[in-house]
């Protein structure tokens, strides 16, 4: 065999692979975008027709009643976004600060007690306080009743985020760290000036997380707020499920009919709502995520 055919044979063996795998790659995708595309087409199916045949990629006949139902409390569904918008963007910045803050410490050889904090925070991931003293500490003591930070503070800090960062550190020379303090640079102007920049991937990695927990919250919103107008976004979108499925929603002292509820496709309606704009997020730090994860893995 020449050589010029064995390199034909090489070409057509990389197609080959390539192909295959394009294939398995794209199969896959379809695979994670089908419960999106359900969801989105399930939001605009009739309520009858989910009952008779079930969700449908293509349904007989389009409706937005379910949208219409959310969208009658349009004043309701844009406080509750801008609770959500609230406590995303501070809950994360807060977060990021606090955790790179504990991440740059822990990491630092001349700090004595790095070991016994790092058992300390590691030894919340096994034990907790439980749902009794967590409320009596927010509402007796922290005087968090009604209050939007009560949705925030207990999610601000994470125990694996901070050993993320921590383990993103030990990928830093010291010599940097060294060269700063012999340049007068104090231990925040180290940690601001050199490892801030040098830490992107990794806090786009833990920012997408933690907007994302965010993002999510209902569960401290239904034990610490009374307010309508305080309501997360996933908690107020749950309520409205809720009274769809009890048979009755007020608005504007009008009771809509348990008939004319969508009940089934206002689930649908709801989750895309829910997750339409934090998926948007996505994309900003897609190209960090990896990289993040992967140098944070990094033990030393």
């Amino acid at each position: 065999m020449s050589v010029e055919q064995s390199k034909i044979k090489q070409d057509s063996g990389s197609i080959l692979i390539k192909a295959v795998s394009y294939l398995c790659i794209t199969i896959f995708a379809l695979f994670c975008v089908f419960p999106f595309a359900l969801m989105i087409s399930s939001s605009f199916m009739n309520e009858q027709e989910i009952v008779r045949e079930g969700y449908k990629l293509w349904p007989k006949e389009f409706s937005i009643k379910a949208y219409e139902l959310l969208l009658n409390n349009s004043g309701k569904l844009v406080s509750a976004y801008q609770v959500t918008i609230f406590i995303t963007v501070v809950g994360t910045v807060l977060g990021l600060f606090m955790m790179s803050m504990a991440g740059f410490v822990l990491n630092r050889k001349d700090f004595k007690y790095r070991n016994f904090f790092s058992f300390m925070i590691y030894f919340t991931t096994l034990f907790s306080g439980g749902l009794i003293p967590t409320y009596i500490l927010m509402v007796k003591h922290l005087h968090m009743k009604d209050s939007l930070f009560a949705m925030i503070l207990p999610g601000v800090v994470g125990a694996w985020s901070i050993f993320l960062m921590r383990n993103f550190m030990k990928a830093i020379p010291d010599s940097l760290y060294e060269s700063a303090t012999i340049d007068g640079a104090g231990d925040f102007r180290i940690y601001w000036r050199i490892f801030i920049p040098l830490a992107v991937p990794s806090l786009a990695t833990i920012g997408l997380f933690s907007a994302l927990g965010f993002w999510n919250e209902w569960y401290n919103g239904m034990l610490y707020i009374d307010d309508p107008t305080k309501y997360p976004l996933q908690y107020f979108l749950q309520r409205m499920v809720n009274q769809a499925n009890l048979g009755a929603l007020v608005n504007s002292g009008a009771v809509i009919n348990t008939a004319d509820l969508p009940t089934q496709s206002i689930k649908m309606a709801t989750a895309v709502l829910a997750t339409g704009p934090i998926i948007l997020l996505y994309p900003f730090v897609q190209r960090y995520f990896v990289t993040g994860l992967t140098i944070g893995a990094v033990k030393g």
